[in-house]
């Protein structure tokens, strides 16, 4: 069997000052009333909110162009590129007598988002090619039960809302065909 070298450590024994204590008491004191003397740093939440730092990923929500329409046009990248799997989209097809159907040959039946299981991660935002789909500074998420925290397309635009859109690509698009088809 191997030895094991063991060192024996010797420690001084306390003097009568050190045993009282007082130089640590006194230390303690002296951060406390450091602290006491600072301006406090808490807010009174709700009422005051805390300022979010620029590229804060809040809560994913869909928004439309300025013109109010969906800018969601079913790709369904988001869903294949969630690593949580929180969000299903079920693409459906443009009714012929709206306004852009021209334009656009998709937009979601169903768009669902399980703020349950989404990990904030802003991939599904990186990925949409049209822009449709933005992570909000909304940091307060709350819901009486899970069904509750699963967000359909209705909530989801409503959380959104409309964000402004400089490329106008379906704006474009169809004054292209309305010059091609004036020709």
């Amino acid at each position: 069997m191997a030895t094991q070298n063991i060192k024996v450590v010797t420690r001084k024994p306390l003097r009568w000052w050190e045993k009282l204590y007082i130089p640590q008491v006194l230390a303690g004191m002296k951060i406390t009333l450091g602290i006491m003397l600072r301006k406090p740093v808490t807010l009174k939440y709700p009422e005051e909110r805390p300022n979010i730092p620029k590229g804060y990923r809040g809560v994913p929500t869909l928004v439309k162009d300025p013109s109010g329409r969906e800018k969601c046009v079913s790709c369904q990248l988001c869903e294949f590129v969630c690593p949580a799997k929180a969000i299903r989209v079920t693409p459906g097809e443009i009714d012929p007598a709206a306004p852009h159907a021209d334009v656009v040959e998709k937009a979601p039946k169903a768009f669902e988002i399980n703020m349950l299981r989404c990990i904030y991660c802003g991939m599904c935002q990186e990925v949409c090619p049209e822009e449709a789909i933005w992570l909000q500074n909304e940091y307060s998420l709350n819901g009486f039960s899970r069904a509750s925290m699963i967000h359909d397309k209705a909530k989801l635009y409503e959380l959104g809302g409309t964000l402004p859109d400089k490329i106008r690509k379906w704006d474009r698009k169809a004054e292209a065909r309305a010059r091609a088809s004036a020709h």
